[in-house]
């Protein structure tokens, strides 16, 4: 599977790090920024990823700011992607399952590595289970 990731820089180190997790699961990372601590703008990620899932460059994208709700905001602007924020173990399977989230959003100063990466191994390996939950998400589709 093809991953974009990006981050601002409250998500830098945790990004780096789940970099080498999805490298190591056997999936191509595709790494939009930023590129250090440095102070910047989350949206100029946030955008870059949302538009390689958009497009089909990628077939998802994960996005790590502060607290993932700025990620969130931002990627869920565009149509056709569904970005999840997700803290613990049990939405970020539900995001797959139920609403096919093509964009797994993160939030580095409120769970710690050790969580952030079973969050993306279970994101990572959950199928959407279609059926009632495409319907559902057909619904909130633009035309």
């Amino acid at each position: 599977m093809k991953i974009a990731i990006g981050s601002d820089h409250g998500g830098f180190e945790l990004k780096e790090q789940i970099k080498k997790l999805i490298d190591g699961l056997g999936h191509e990372v595709r790494d939009c920024g930023c590129h250090s601590s440095e102070s910047t703008d989350y949206p100029l990620f946030g955008k870059a990823v949302a538009e390689l899932v958009v497009t089909g460059a990628v077939d998802r994208g994960i996005l790590i700011c502060g607290t993932g709700i700025g990620m969130s905001i931002v990627a869920n602007r565009y149509n056709g992607i569904r970005a999840a924020l997700c803290h613990e173990l049990y939405t970020a399977r539900m995001s797959r399952e139920h609403n096919d989230a093509n964009v797994l959003c993160l939030g580095a100063r409120v769970i710690g590595p050790g969580l952030a990466e079973e969050i993306v191994k279970i994101w990572l390996a959950t199928p959407f289970e279609g059926g009632r939950h495409e319907r559902r998400i057909k619904l909130f589709e633009k035309e």
